[in-house]
């Protein structure tokens, strides 16, 4: 047959056909070419790989797993290695379910390669919808094609919708016996409650410092690199956990340092992050006082490239192991402590207070927020460091009170409320149904008659009594009073009427057109205020004002005083009873 290809060789040149074929094998990196294959692999996850492996011996396997935790812990590879052990088959494709999959077997090669017909992946992430899932729960209606079970493996399933979850649900509580669903999220909380209690759950905890440099460490010594230690734990603690993040810090530092060896301010440089010495020298400088120490520090680390908002987070972090070092001295000892905290970090807690290494905890937490919105972070941190330093060796919250409280009482520089009634009183406390004092069955004052009231729940006379009433005459059983134009106008004969039940005597309740004392809640506002200027007057306290320019008083708080917000005074003599006394 004649045609078109009649020119082109049967068979390829000889030439060719006896040249090599020189194909690259493309770079993996660090995070692929050392993901775990067996459960032996996984670090960090004891509890997690004992309870699958006495599930997998006594053959109590669910039919739906759950695995949750922060980013890069292995969910996803936990969910394949899973996966491999309910398909594995054995080198001599005899095998059953096991804990140890061969890794050899068809199975294991093809879920290995991510190309088995009966082990579905779905990215929740991109694939939210009821149709999505539909797919799935028709799959499930089909016996394997190869293997053992089906598997569907649902990553970040928190993020599908909740028409699909309901949709699945059914289908998750009753699945066919060839079928398992494996589902991986980081937000156990968006998962309904009703598709969690159809799974086993897992959680998969974060790795220590200790234990991802121990892994890095390994790893480096197999790629035939040299890592020392404070490298190690720069990685180890820039990972926050996730071993994936700290795999890829890693094979950038491997790229950075070339063929030579990855050291500390290597990584430092790379994370940006400030030389752990100056990063103790800027501690040190700040927490007693020294500004201009401080800036110029912060000068040295900026030109070198360190960003002084992650300066800022590497103090927050120094704090906390001070105050754990302040708190606890026998980790000063801990084999894992590196040995700039053994040193410097020692010294410095025992120079610090547990008050002033709180105030800079929480002063550095804020300041880290304000440098995220500042449009220039550089001066936003010196500013946090400047507070620092001016607050380093003030007097404490606690301090003030101290010296507040050893100090003699001054007589008062304003004039008390003129003593118009027996008791004062007054504050919205009482006003509200708050903690009046209970009232006795025999009323001594005014002041026991309006506690009566909140004590008997008469919420509305207790209020007008407090507010709109002025005290003219109080002589049990006789009382004058004056009530303000909002007081309702039966407001004696209730008065009167809860007297007479409380006590079990009659009362009279008079109504006057004297001026009378000043309302229980004006005698309270103006013992407030007098409290307040005393205060302000105080020698400490303007010292502080003025130090602090803004600050306010918010409450002056009196130990003596009850609920009304004074201190108690001993009632007036009664007058006696006109009728009484004929």
């Amino acid at each position: 047959m004649s045609g078109l290809f009649d020119d082109l060789p049967a068979h390829p040149p000889p030439a060719a056909a006896a040249a090599p074929a020189l194909v690259a094998e493309p770079y993996r990196v660090l995070a692929r070419k050392y993901r775990p294959l067996s459960f032996a692999d996984l670090i960090g996850q004891e509890a997690m790989v004992r309870t699958l492996r006495n599930g997998f011996a006594a053959g109590r396997i669910a039919h739906g797993f759950m695995l949750t935790g922060v980013r890069g812990v292995g969910k996803t590879t936990t969910a394949r290695i899973i996966a491999r052990a309910l398909n594995c088959v054995g080198p001599d494709g005899q095998g059953g379910p096991t804990a140890d999959p061969c890794g050899v077997c068809p199975n294991c090669r093809a879920i290995l390669a991510d190309r088995h017909p009966d082990v579905t992946e779905m990215d929740a992430a991109s694939r939210t919808g009821v149709d999505d899932v539909r797919e799935i729960i028709e799959a499930t209606r089909y016996r394997p094609l190869e293997a053992r079970k089906k598997i569907f493996i649902i990553d970040e399933v928190h993020m599908l919708s909740r028409n699909a979850f309901n949709a699945i649900l059914k289908t998750l509580e009753e699945p066919p016996p060839h079928v398992c669903f494996l589902f991986a999220t980081t937000e156990i909380r968006k998962v309904p409650v009703t598709v969690l209690s159809r799974c086993q759950r897992f959680d998969l905890r974060r790795l220590t410092v200790a234990e991802l440099a121990a892994h890095f460490a390994r790893i480096c010594a197999a790629e035939g690199f040299v890592i020392d230690t404070e490298a190690l734990s720069l990685l180890s603690r820039a990972a926050d956990g996730s071993v994936r993040d700290g795999l890829s810090l890693l094979d950038q530092a491997m790229a950075l340092a070339a063929d030579g060896p990855i050291d500390g301010p290597l990584v430092g440089g790379m994370l940006g992050l400030a030389d752990r010495t100056r990063l103790f020298d800027l501690a040190a400088a700040v927490l007693r006082g020294r500004a201009a120490e401080a800036l110029a520090i912060t000068d040295t680390l900026h030109q070198h490239g360190a960003d002084l908002g992650l300066v800022l987070a590497d103090l927050l972090d120094l704090v906390n192991v001070l105050t754990r070092l302040k708190l606890l001295p026998d980790l000063r000892h801990a084999p894992d402590l590196p040995e700039a905290e053994r040193t410097r970090g020692a010294e410095l807690a025992d120079a610090l207070s547990i008050p002033a290494l709180g105030r800079a905890w929480q002063m550095l937490l804020k300041g880290i927020g304000e440098v995220e919105q500042a449009p220039d972070r550089r001066a936003a941190a010196e500013m946090v460091l400047i507070r620092l330093c001016y607050l380093a060796e003030g007097p404490t919250p606690g301090e003030i009170l101290r010296r507040l409280a050893e100090l003699p009482a001054e007589p008062s520089r304003v004039p008390a409320p003129a003593p118009h009634g027996p008791d004062p009183g007054g504050g919205a406390r009482a006003a509200n149904g708050g903690d009046a004092p209970p009232a006795p069955a025999g009323p001594r004052s005014f002041r026991e008659v309006v506690a009566l009231a909140a004590e008997r729940r008469e919420a509305l006379l207790h209020a007008h009594l407090l507010n709109s009433v002025h005290l003219v005459r109080f002589a049990p059983p006789v009382i004058e009073i004056r009530p303000q134009p909002a007081a309702p106008r039966d407001l004696a004969a209730r008065l009167a009427a809860l007297l007479q039940e409380a006590t079990g005597r009659r009362w009279t309740v008079a109504l006057s057109a004297a001026p009378g004392a000043p309302t229980l809640a004006d005698q309270g506002e103006a013992a407030e205020s007098e409290r307040r200027q005393r205060a302000h007057a105080h020698p400490l306290v303007a010292a502080v004002l003025e130090a602090f320019p803004g600050a306010r008083i918010q409450a002056v708080h009196d130990e003596r005083a009850d609920a009304y917000g004074l201190p108690p005074e001993p009632p007036e003599p009664a007058e006696a009873d006109p009728e009484e006394d004929a």
